[in-house]
């Protein structure tokens, strides 16, 4: 399990991830997500600890606290959900149904 971090600031690191959460366990991983087109970073990350019980020793202490200016948001990451096709049953044919036409 993971645990998702939120409403960081724009200027957070991995190196910074790694060392406020190591105060509560041994951190296996941090994901800090960019925006794709900007580069930026979007404001949130996840962090992968080695056991539960440091994991919410982490949530406990950090949720809520305020961190470089910013009050966080941390709690368990939920799974990701699986997204559907961008013509997930719907019909695209915007209305061109010839035989309600008048002319």
């Amino acid at each position: 399990m993971s645990i998702y971090v939120g409403n960081l600031s724009y200027e957070v690191t991995q190196d910074h991830l790694n060392q406020t959460f190591g105060e509560y366990g041994t951190v296996k991983r941090v994901q800090l997500p960019a925006d794709r087109e900007t580069g930026r970073m979007r404001g949130f990350a996840f962090v992968e600890m080695s056991t539960e019980a440091e994991e919410a020793a982490a949530i406990e202490a950090l949720d809520g606290a305020e961190w470089m200016g910013r009050d966080l948001k941390v709690n368990k990451a939920k799974p990701r959900e699986e997204r559907g096709g961008s013509n997930a049953g719907g019909n695209w044919g915007g209305g061109n149904n010839r035989s309600s036409r008048r002319y």
